[in-house]
């Protein structure tokens, strides 16, 4: 098998040959990522892509990575297109200004699978199906988290929550926002949500949020982050801050967020695997290809974690 990747400073495809070679029934399969570099579980994503793509010998794949580049990764659709793959993997930069490109490659007649994102609405028709999370799930199960924990304190009638978003115009960002903001007045109608900021996936960012919060708002009874790389930075604020007693909640479980809830410091999370997201998407492609029917929306589930049944699960390895 051979895995084709682009360096994130070119849009072009550098073929690197590894062992084994490719048969006339190999599929040709490109992807273009979102960031790998901006976060561990992208960069854990990659890697069991590749390694999931190199241990089936009906499989080339074109990796290729957008660097948070909307026009990049344009670029890159508008090239696996010309190279006539079989079928593209996209990571959507920005859920609305890719769909020109996803439908470029529907009308070549290249199936399109998205992965762990989905684009906007209004893209869906060209688009084969959506592997991943359901975001919005993740969302309400992150709100139901932090609203059974209040009531375990006796706080549900007058807590307070700040919220620290991923980034702007992102699907899963925006996703998972609907999904908390909707589920916690259904589950806790008395905690008021007071700020929405975003943090833009990034811990250091999320931090200085948080810091902003702190100053803003003297009683702060909850966090809630869209994934823990954020949520760890909303906990680091706190803690140089001298506040205590805040539960955060993240709605993806990173190794960070995992050792603070060890550490008792932080309350509960998403579990999510980048190993399960990169090897459904492949066998999505390669399920469609074969001609098999697979479900528009075909999610992986991700369970509830907190610090009283974490012993549960094994610790994340992003």
């Amino acid at each position: 098998m051979k895995i084709r990747n682009a360096l994130a400073m070119s849009t072009a495809a550098v073929t690197l040959a590894f062992a084994g070679s490719a048969s006339a029934e190999t599929w040709t399969i490109g992807i273009t990522q979102n960031n790998v570099g901006v976060d561990s579980y992208q960069t854990t994503y990659e890697k069991a892509f590749i390694a999931a793509a190199d241990a089936n010998p009906n499989v080339d794949a074109v990796v290729l990575d957008a660097g948070g580049d909307v026009a990049r990764q344009i670029a890159q659709m508008e090239d696996l297109i010309q190279q006539e793959v079989d079928a593209i993997i996209i990571w959507p930069t920005n859920g609305e200004a890719v769909i020109p490109a996803v439908r470029k490659a529907h009308k070549a007649g290249i199936p399109v699978v998205v992965t762990n994102s989905n684009i906007a609405e209004q893209g869906f028709d060209f688009v084969a199906s959506f592997s991943g999370p359901d975001n919005i799930t993740q969302g309400s199960r992150s709100a139901e988290i932090m609203c059974d924990k209040f009531k375990a304190m006796g706080i549900e009638n007058e807590a307070r929550v700040v919220q620290i978003s991923g980034q702007p115009g992102y699907t899963t960002a925006i996703e998972r926002q609907k999904g908390f903001d909707d589920r916690l007045p259904e589950v806790c109608p008395n905690v008021t949500l007071v700020e929405t900021q975003p943090g833009d996936w990034n811990r250091e960012k999320s931090q200085k949020v948080m810091e902003a919060f702190l100053v803003k708002y003297d009683d702060i009874d909850g966090v809630y982050a869209g994934d823990d790389n954020m949520g760890v930075g909303a906990l680091n604020a706190a803690k140089a801050a001298g506040r205590e007693g805040i539960i955060f909640v993240g709605a993806t479980n990173f190794s960070v967020g995992y050792e603070a809830m060890e550490r008792g410091e932080y309350w509960g999370s998403i579990y999510q695997s980048p190993v399960d997201d990169a090897e459904a998407a492949l066998e999505t492609s390669i399920d469609i290809l074969n001609g098999t029917e697979v479900p528009f929306l075909n999610y992986f589930d991700t369970p509830k974690i907190t610090q009283d049944n974490m012993g549960d699960f094994t610790k994340p390895v992003f």
